[in-house]
């Protein structure tokens, strides 16, 4: 079965209080761009990432606000930064790398925040008994193509608001000339 590829770049996700404190409490979080999943939109307010190594400016907040601060960088992004994040499921924060957020009206110092997502199918639960995938959790991607390969360790993150749509970042999709809205192939990972 053909899934759609949506690539995620490098981004913030901010629970209120450290929203309040990188851009003040009269601040709102507006809408940029709405992104694929429901409800979800990238924002038009941006931070910078620091490390005692390095900085990187212009990092997206996406929306809406969550109960959790968390940062999404690729590993070609952590070696810049010099960081050693995991790779993790989205929330799962415990014990990731420490990093500083710098916005117009302060800054936040995060002591674990910051990951590397995991490789992700977000897929309805219809969708799982439709295409068979009941009882797995993980996946392999075939991607065609001059530098096509095999993906393994995808998850599949079932919800009933979700749009069906591969999660990759910078990293896996400039690996394979993958480029956002390309399609590939879901082989059973049984």
């Amino acid at each position: 079965m053909k899934i759609k590829v949506g690539i995620s770049i490098r981004h913030v996700h901010l629970k209120q209080d450290d929203f309040n404190i990188l851009f003040g409490p009269d601040a709102e979080l507006t809408v940029y761009k709405e992104l694929s999943q429901p409800g979800e939109f990238a924002s038009d307010l941006k931070v910078s990432l620091k490390t005692d190594k390095n900085i990187i400016d212009n990092v997206r907040i996406i929306g809406p606000l969550r109960n959790y601060t968390q940062v999404e960088i690729s590993k070609t992004d952590a070696y810049k930064l010099g960081l050693n994040p995991p790779v993790r499921d989205s929330g799962d924060l415990e014990g990731s790398e420490a990093i500083t957020l710098i916005g117009p009206q302060g800054s936040v110092n995060l002591s674990e925040g910051c990951i590397i997502a995991n490789r992700h199918i977000h897929i309805t639960n219809d969708e799982m008994i439709n295409y068979g995938l009941v009882g797995l959790s993980k996946v392999k991607i075939k991607i065609d193509g001059h530098k096509g390969g095999i993906v393994d360790n995808v998850a599949l993150k079932a919800s009933d608001n979700y749009c069906f749509e591969l999660h990759l970042d910078t990293d896996d999709a400039n690996a394979h000339f993958l480029k956002q809205g390309n399609l590939v192939t879901i082989i059973k990972d049984e």
